[in-house]
């Protein structure tokens, strides 16, 4: 018997032993690989605590890529065409606060509580419309619950600040409840599964980014990940998979990350972005090495000492912003006057130069079974989601790098194999679009030129074309073949310009149309779009709503009142503002009409 029980301790052992092996040589590959997850909350919690804050660092920029066509759907018996969100990626879904089934459609919309209350107090319902036939047109239920929206079969989801509801669109009662410890950056429906993107700012781990029906999701420290090189940490990502039906947690995984994050999706893996500074001690002293008749010695000697401690960049920024009050304090005001403005214009020009080593942007790989894949650093930030796109195993990202802007190509590591440097000097990007092996891009400062660039071999990207003409294109969205609709500013007015891109060398803005409008919200949100390619119109929505046909150009068919989103079902065109209006698309007749 003792010799049986000293055989099972040594087997034992040996397991462990072995255990032991296997997970130092994982966290020796994830380390080799740039990320690391934390080993216990003590480590956590130095993390949290030496890392610094770049707030100030936000982008203000408008990622945009190429979305694809509006998917059509069979929902049931009579209908055969039913318009889904205008997308990224077909097939994957995005919220928004108009959907539709082809049954009903389903609008979130504020409503003042009460007029007696000042100020104004408003709440966010949803509001449920049968839409279909139109000649049934009429309002049926109001939820208390409001927000942006999915729908998966028979069920509605509902996404609002910190909570995520679901109802059943058969008799519109609560399915599942879920409660969020932060907040939702947003979320995708793709083959039945919700994956959100939460932020939450934490000291200690484990963390409960949320609770499915007052039940708790725990994520262990050994599930949090964060790069090798110190990070400026704002918030503790956390991407979930939830099954649409029932709301049950799948799966998850966390890491940490800062606010000015850029979120997109394929159908292999998730990308979240964001801005990843270089160390302000290091950027400092290269400055002041390279300008030393600027400085005395001991501010150098100072600089030096600082980049070699242990010490978080907030604690070491503040010690620099100490060491040139004191520096300036020393000087006469008239030479303080000349250090001042020598400092601001030589300080301009280096960070110019040396912009693609300050300015990076990190991007962490998530397949979709909730595991870190790669991370990698590129230059230059991020416009919105539609600056990534994935395709044929390679992610593209354009950027903006100091006065410049960027075209990079990543392998499934996310390792550079291809780059395009340096275009539209002097301006920043407002508008790209990837659409297969080309990718469209709009800069902007003076003029709007638009670019086109061959990403045929994924090594060499190169510029195919280019066209430059007044104002500018915010949003980039392909109508058919060969024909992209832009639309932005110009002088003052929203303007959609068409662009015929069959020759990438030779591009052609062939017509464009001037609204008598201010802004359109299609400009900063590519849900507000819809096009209809069987009739070839599209609806832009601004202080009024629009449809055009671009069936030979461009040209105004209906103008609304009111109207901020459109979606069809069959052929009838239902425009939702104030009041739903619905057309047939075939004769453009006014069929029916519902007050909301």
């Amino acid at each position: 018997m003792r010799s049986l029980e000293l055989a099972q301790i040594l087997i034992a052992s040996i397991v462990v032993f072995i255990l032991g092996v296997m997970v130092l040589q994982l966290t020796k590959e994830t380390e080799e690989s740039g990320f690391a997850s934390f080993s216990s909350p003590e480590e956590f919690r130095d993390y949290i605590s030496g890392a610094s804050s770049y707030a100030d660092f936000r982008s203000t920029s408008i990622p945009i890529s190429m979305p694809e066509p509006t998917p059509v759907l069979t929902i049931e018996k009579g209908i055969e065409r039913v318009s889904q969100t205008n997308v990224q990626v077909l097939g994957i879904d995005e919220p928004d606060i108009v959907k539709t089934d082809g049954r009903n459609i389903y609008i979130s919309r504020y409503q003042m509580l009460s007029l007696r209350i000042l100020p104004p107090h408003f709440e966010q319902k949803v509001l449920i419309v049968k839409a279909f036939p139109p000649e049934e047109l009429q309002k049926i239920k109001e939820l208390s619950e409001g927000g942006e929206m999915l729908i998966f079969e028979k069920n509605l989801i509902i996404l609002s600040g910190n909570k995520l509801k679901a109802f059943s669109t058969e008799d519109f009662s609560e399915k599942y409840s879920v409660e969020l410890n932060g907040s939702i950056i947003t979320a995708r429906l793709h083959e039945g599964k919700i994956y959100l993107i939460l932020s939450q700012y934490a000291e200690l781990c484990p963390i409960v980014p949320l609770s499915v029906n007052g039940v708790a999701h725990v994520i262990e420290c050994s599930n949090i990940y964060h790069p090798v090189k110190p990070l400026p940490v704002e918030s503790i990502y956390t991407v979930v998979r939830l099954d649409a039906e029932s709301g049950r947690v799948e799966d998850s995984i966390s890491f940490v990350g800062n606010y000015a994050s850029v979120v997109y999706m394929s159908k292999n893996a998730v990308y979240v972005t964001y801005y990843s500074p270089a160390d302000y001690a290091e950027t400092m002293l290269k400055f002041a090495t390279e300008n030393r008749d600027l400085f005395p010695d001991w501010f150098l000697e100072k600089l030096q000492k600082l980049v070699s401690y242990d010490l978080s960049d907030q604690a070491k920024q503040t010690e620099i912003w100490n060491l040139m009050r004191k520096l300036t304090l020393g000087m006469k005001p008239e030479d303080r006057i000349v250090f001042e403005n020598e400092f601001h214009n030589r300080y301009s020009k280096f960070a110019e130069k040396n912009a693609r080593e300050i300015e990076k942007t990190a991007i962490w790989k998530i397949s979709l079974d909730m595991k870190v894949v790669a991370t990698s650093e590129i230059p230059g930030k991020l416009l919105n989601q539609f600056s990534l796109d994935e395709y044929n195993g390679y992610l593209r990202v354009a950027t903006t790098v100091g006065n410049a802007n960027d075209l990079y190509v990543l392998d499934q590591d996310l390792k550079i194999v291809g780059s395009l440097k340096g275009f539209g000097e002097t301006e920043r990007i407002y508008a790209v679009r990837f659409i297969e092996d080309k990718g469209y891009v709009v800069t902007f400062r003076q003029t709007d030129p638009f670019f086109v660039v061959d990403l045929s071999d994924p090594a060499e990207p190169r510029m195919a074309g280019e066209l430059k003409i007044p104002g500018f294109s915010s949003y980039l969205h392909p109508l058919k073949e060969n024909l992209i609709l832009g639309v932005g500013m110009e002088d003052g007015n929203v303007k959609l310009s068409l662009f015929d891109v069959s020759d990438p060398k030779n591009p052609i803005e062939v017509d464009r149309y001037l609204l008598k409008e201010s802004w359109s919200e299609v400009m900063n949100n590519h849900k507000a779009f819809l096009a209809d390619e069987k009739h070839e119109i599209f609806f832009i929505p601004a202080s009024s709503g629009y449809i055009f046909s671009y069936q030979d150009g461009i040209r105004l068919i209906k103008a609304m009142e009111t109207g901020f989103r459109a979606v069809f079902i069959n052929d009838y065109l239902y425009i939702i503002g104030t009041k739903i209006t619905v057309f047939d698309e075939r004769t453009w007749e006014k069929v029916a009409e519902l007050e909301l």
